[in-house]
């Protein structure tokens, strides 16, 4: 979005439709956020209609990614602190080795408490 006629025609495209309770542009970022109750490819294909290229969003906030450096993962492009949306794997408590889930079982802090019972 280059201008405010091209803001202006996006928001008011969505605006109007059922269920959207707000409507944020950010230019600088060429991003619209919308809030409330309405399907989302429908407001994607609103905005297309619109004559401009619109996807959802790609990015969410660094703190969520376990790997937030791994490959896919970190682009250049993103604003700061986002990173691509990604599949990762992440640690799991069940693929501990099993000698760390056998020392877990027992508490040092509370004796009388044992997870074998």
């Amino acid at each position: 979005m280059d201008c405010d006629g091209c803001e202006r025609r996006v928001k008011n495209a969505v605006n109007t439709m059922r269920g959207v309770k707000s409507v944020e542009v950010n230019r600088k970022q060429s991003r619209v956020k919308v809030s409330g109750y309405v399907d989302p490819n429908k407001v994607l294909k609103r905005i297309k209609r619109t004559g401009k290229v619109a996807e959802f969003w790609p990015y969410i906030p660094q703190h969520l990614v376990y790997y937030p450096y791994a490959d896919k993962v970190y682009d250049k492009r993103a604003p700061a602190g986002y990173v691509r949306n990604t599949v990762q794997a992440f640690p799991s408590s069940t693929s501990a080795a099993p000698e760390e889930r056998i020392i877990s079982m027992f508490s040092d802090d509370n004796v009388n408490a044992c997870s074998i019972m």
